[in-house]
């Protein structure tokens, strides 16, 4: 299991510096000039090149490219040019936005179709099964963010309950921030569990035809220990596929729904950065969505071998 981890956490290193390097080049090749956006066109051309040069825009681009992951190395990620900030002190605050969301949409996925995909496998070809499969297919086929502004009608323009959008820290203020927080989590968790519960039913089905839960019944278990401990456990390996590339998703930035209440995300901060061409806050941005994919990836992976142990062989 060490040796595994460790080859994964090398090829880990491996991915990030290859999407850091890709997305340096790709930036590169954007039409337009940070230094213009920053000092307008009526600029004189000294100006500019001072800029230029205070900027470390003057050098070659594999000099810049060095010079980058050299801070990196430190544990700097640079300053962004256009908010004139550290990269990782603007990351960490947006972080704090999109981490609880984050957080509450992956919980109430998981509360809608765990249960869901579950009662359907049980109840195969009946009215709950079928009820729940015209629920799953029509939460797959509406956009999150068009639920996103379903619920805003309903619950701040109709009933005026919960706040339209903004964002209030919810360390600070748990009652206002989660208020805030609440109808994007449910429009991202719903559209997350629609197709999260066609996923558990199909898997509970094939597991339920094994032999091995028809021993399990024929010793006499009762239903509920043969569903927990035989079948679930077993039919939640595909699922957890999905959970972990969707965790990843959430934590790097959601940036539909953020644009939808108007919260100040890592997705927004990403997209922002990307259209000022700021390089260190895109790169900055980058490594950090990139390095959130690869360890819910390598977590996904050991979460296999505990809820099946014939993995590790």
């Amino acid at each position: 299991m060490a040796r595994y981890v460790i080859r994964r956490l090398l090829f880990a290193i491996f991915v990030i510096v290859g999407v850091a390097t890709l997305v340096f080049v790709l930036m590169q090749m954007i039409p337009g000039d940070p230094v213009a956006v920053l000092l307008g066109t009526d600029a004189t051309p000294a100006a500019r090149q001072a800029l230029r040069h205070d900027l470390g825009l003057d050098r070659s681009v594999l000099a810049q490219y060095g010079d980058w992951w050299r801070g990196v190395l430190r544990g700097d990620l640079g300053r962004s040019v256009m908010v004139k900030q550290p990269v990782a002190t603007l990351i960490v605050e947006r972080a704090g936005v999109t981490l609880p969301l984050s957080i509450m949409a992956f919980a109430i996925a998981l509360l809608i179709a765990l249960p869901a995909g579950v009662i359907a496998a049980v109840k195969r070809n009946t009215w709950i099964d079928g009820t729940f499969g015209m629920l799953a297919f029509t939460g797959m086929a509406i956009p999150d963010f068009w639920l996103g502004v379903l619920l805003i009608l309903a619950f701040s323009l109709h009933f005026d309950v919960l706040p339209p959008g903004g964002y209030v820290s919810i360390v600070s203020h748990p009652v206002a921030g989660f208020q805030h927080l609440i109808l994007p989590a449910v429009a991202l968790g719903t559209a997350f569990s629609a197709s999260l519960t066609r996923m558990i039913r199909s898997s509970m089905l094939e597991v339920l035809n094994q032999d091995y839960v028809r021993t399990a019944r024929a010793k006499g278990q009762r239903e509920r220990i043969v569903l927990s401990r035989h079948a679930l456990r077993n039919a939640m390996i595909p699922a957890v596929t999905i959970m972990g590339v969707q965790l990843g998703t959430l934590l790097g930035g959601t940036l539909i729904i953020e644009q939808v209440f108007a919260l100040p995300g890592l997705g927004r901060l990403t997209v922002q950065a990307v259209l000022d061409r700021d390089f260190p806050l895109v790169q900055g941005c980058v490594v950090v969505i990139a390095t959130i994919f690869v360890v819910c990836n390598l977590l996904t992976d050991m979460l296999y071998v505990s809820l099946d142990p014939r993995i590790r062989v």
